[in-house]
């Protein structure tokens, strides 16, 4: 069997269904084990890794939201995500961003630019809507295979995918949900 460098490799020239397949495959992994005192929250990393804090409080976020959370590892040489997420048999990727600073989320998107095509902004402050929601939208227009934008923000949680944040009532989405 292959390692869980080559599997997280092949994640880059797959799509669709084949995508979906391959998170499920690296997700049986052995490097995969459970977090001690956490539930649904599985790493293939150690608590020695400089990001383990901030990827840690962002899953346990996550687990509150129905997720079961894999904490992937960083190879060198391989521009990963942070997280595979399942919920109800769902799979998906996410590169997580914490923002803890105001105009730091335009930046903090664009870094995610060839790791994944979904990101968790885990907002650690109070960020400006306006400046959120133009920021977001500005990602999906400059790239174009985003497909999500998952917003933790206290103990709220949004999901953002192309067709909202391009839709007319974006604005007033994100100002009813995060006032």
């Amino acid at each position: 069997m292959n390692d869980i460098t080559e599997e997280l490799a092949k994640l880059h020239i797959l799509n669709g269904a084949d995508f979906i397949r391959q998170l499920r495959l690296i997700v049986s992994f052995r490097e995969f084990q459970p977090v001690a005192g956490e539930i649904n929250i599985f790493s293939a990393i150690g608590q020695e890794n400089g990001d383990y804090p901030a990827l840690l409080n962002a899953a346990r976020k996550a687990v509150t939201f129905g997720y079961t959370v894999y904490i992937l590892p960083n190879p060198r040489g391989i521009r990963t995500a942070d997280f595979i997420f399942e919920r109800k048999g769902v799979y998906k990727m996410f590169d997580l961003k914490t923002i803890t600073g105001q105009n730091s989320v335009g930046n903090r998107l664009k870094e995610s630019i060839g790791q994944s095509n979904r990101v968790l902004l885990n907002l650690c402050c109070n960020y400006n809507i306006r400046n959120l929601t133009s920021e977001i939208l500005h990602y999906f227009e400059s790239y174009s295979n985003a497909q999500e934008v998952l917003l933790f923000s206290g103990g709220r949680h949004l999901s953002i995918g192309r067709n909202i944040a391009e839709s007319k009532g974006f604005i007033r989405l994100m100002m009813n949900t995060f006032k």
